[in-house]
């Protein structure tokens, strides 16, 4: 049975972006350590991408374990779907109401789903006994409000953006989370990741 893990790097108060969809200085800690993140091909793509010690124990670990990825419309505009090659897993799965991009990668097995609940469904019979990462925003607050997440983590970096893209997208109501079972200092970073309440 796949887990759903909502996941982003935050600012303290809660943001993932700015109001223009700049990331600033929250993935700045990617790069100000020593271990490579990746191995490999992928290191060659990636070879900047060095993280702490400390950061590396966990995000590794984490990132190996995640089997499909289900982002937003707007994510995926943002990055043209990485070319249909997530950074962190095999497969990906998009909610949105607008239909694949015409001629966008026709090789590749990414389902459009106009629903997070249909969604989620897709992405863990994808993702089998492994992960499904759930990019924090809009789509992952609706699917936390359903009962549809099992952890929310975030990497939360110190600094304050007083407004921007919210990490729980327009989500209403209380939310209750468990203690979080992952309290982890790194290197310009917090990480925290909560079992969600059912």
């Amino acid at each position: 049975m796949s887990t759903v893990v909502m996941h982003a790097v935050v600012s303290v108060d809660g943001f993932i972006a700015d109001d223009n969809d700049d990331v600033g200085p929250l993935f700045d800690w990617y790069f100000n350590g020593e271990r490579p993140l990746f191995e490999g091909a992928e290191a060659s793509v990636h070879p900047s991408m060095r993280i702490s010690d400390r950061s590396y124990d966990y995000v590794k670990p984490f990132w190996d374990s995640i089997t499909c990825a289900v982002v937003g419309r707007h994510l995926f505009d943002l990055t043209n779907g990485w070319e249909a090659k997530p950074p962190a897993c095999e497969h990906l799965v998009v909610v949105s109401h607008r239909p694949r991009p015409e001629g966008w990668h026709p090789e590749a097995d990414v389902p459009f789903v106009d629903d997070v609940t249909e969604g989620i469904g897709v992405a863990r019979d994808l993702a089998g006994n492994g992960v499904v990462a759930l990019s924090a925003g809009d789509a992952a607050g609706q699917a936390l409000a359903l009962g549809l997440v099992d952890f929310v983590a975030m990497d939360v970096v110190p600094v304050v953006f007083g407004s921007g893209k919210r990490y729980f997208g327009h989500v209403e109501g209380r939310r209750m989370l468990e203690d979080p079972d992952v309290v982890l200092q790194g290197d310009r970073v917090l990480h925290l990741r909560y079992p969600v309440r059912h």
